[in-house]
């Protein structure tokens, strides 16, 4: 039940912020459920994955998807994504979990400047 309850709360956050994925569900499954910071990113991404093509395909129906588009930004995201897991798996728990909090900090900094 409270895993649901992260989704619905990374959904709304998403859709009035633009943002929720990472940024709510990872924090979240670290300090409600223990999981390890590698653990609580991979289970994220798999779940952005799953909205993503929700989004996508509702989009799509539309006719609001620009493919060529999509291609020039995702297909150097997923390249990114690859090399940042890759990288992600040699660095510890504890400095994901202060590398994490910095980033957070430094976009609210920024936001607030």
């Amino acid at each position: 039940m409270k895993l649901a309850l992260i989704g619905l709360l990374a959904g709304f956050m998403s859709a009035l912020f633009g943002v929720g994925g990472g940024i709510v569900v990872v924090p979240l499954l670290i300090l409600l459920f223990a999981f390890t910071p590698h653990v609580a990113t991979a289970t994220s991404l798999a779940a952005i994955g799953i909205t993503a093509l929700a989004g996508t395909i509702t989009f799509a129906i539309a006719g609001e998807v620009d493919l060529a588009h999509a291609l020039l930004v995702g297909l150097p995201a997923a390249a990114g994504a690859a090399a940042g897991a890759t990288l992600q798996q040699r660095v510890r728990a504890r400095e994901l979990s202060y590398l994490f909090a910095a980033f957070l900090v430094a976009i609210a900094v920024w936001l607030l400047a």
